[in-house]
């Protein structure tokens, strides 16, 4: 198998783009309809961009966010509770709890690694031999 190139920071393609356009949309013509439903679509994408371009960080921590709001948001939607208002705040406690996380592991390789993570091409060169 071959290893991926070394390519830390930030990073953005077509695909990345056309995700955020079309979420972009969506959630202009979602809000219109429902406001909520705006709100969790723009969350959604604006998480995935976080997650996915800016900190990278890696999967497992994204799928808990993912788990958490999503029960979150269901619940809300279903029986009203806990409700919008915590909801975005608790995901946003976890998001910055995940990043602050994430961000401490040797193989971070999001924005800010080289000040951060200033080791991570060793640990790369490691993990590819």
């Amino acid at each position: 198998m071959k290893h991926p190139e070394f390519a830390p920071g930030f990073r953005l393609s077509v695909v990345d783009a056309v995700i955020l356009a079309a979420g972009a949309g969506s959630t202009v013509v979602l809000g219109r309809q429902a406001w909520w439903a705006g709100l969790v679509v723009g969350f959604v994408i604006g998480h995935f961009f976080l997650f996915c371009n800016v900190f990278r960080i890696s999967r497992r921590p994204e799928m808990i966010w993912a788990a958490a709001f999503t029960a979150m948001a269901g619940a809300t939607v279903l029986a009203g509770v806990p409700g919008w208002g915590m909801t975005v705040i608790t995901s946003l406690l976890l998001s910055a709890s995940l990043i602050w996380l994430e961000m401490r592991k040797p193989s971070y390789h999001g924005v800010c690694w080289r000040r951060i993570n200033p080791r991570l091409r060793e640990w790369w060169e490691k993990t590819a031999s």
